[in-house]
């Protein structure tokens, strides 16, 4: 007998607000059992899996830097505007518009994560009825980042595997 195929869904969590993470920098947290960053490249979220595909670094912690590349020995070109994220453990680069590593670009991605700015009117709607779930601050703690209407937030879709006991 096999078993049943595992069900899926996209939960939402309201992460940080939109001026904690300002252009340059990068916000690490977890949404849902995973660790996930955020980061603000001139202006633009993205938000990845932060653990590299290449051995499990932690992709999220590591420099963002424009395309070096060459079409030949002593040929090198500078892409400033294509942007990669380098694994801090052992260089290797990803993009950041699509996930693929510079190296195996048709074998091996960072898994990139939807992130959306949303305003607090919208976020406080939702955590009402119930569409997206309240980030939960540190391990071992039960506050809660407080909502205010007045600002933007970054929301997180995560794919989850859906059990019996999943709300």
């Amino acid at each position: 007998m096999t078993a049943p195929a595992p069900t899926f869904a996209i939960r939402r969590y309201v992460g940080p607000k939109v001026s904690d993470v300002p252009e340059g920098g990068r916000f690490i947290g977890e949404f849902g059992g995973r660790s996930i960053g955020i980061l603000n490249v001139d202006g633009r979220f993205h938000a990845f899996l932060n653990r590299c595909p290449h051995l499990g670094g932690p992709l999220c912690r590591g420099e963002v830097i424009g395309l070096v590349y060459a079409d030949g020995p002593g040929d090198l070109r500078f892409a400033p505007d294509r942007k990669m994220l380098t694994c801090p453990w052992h260089g290797w680069e990803f993009d950041l518009e699509t996930g693929r590593s510079y190296v195996s670009p048709a074998r091996l991605r960072a898994r990139r994560i939807p992130v959306e700015v949303e305003t607090g009117e919208r976020v406080a709607e939702e955590l009402a009825d119930g569409t997206v779930v309240q980030l939960v601050r540190g391990p071992y703690t039960a506050e809660v980042y407080e909502v205010s209407v007045e600002d933007d937030y970054l929301v997180i879709a995560v794919r989850e595997q859906v059990t019996e006991e999943t709300p």
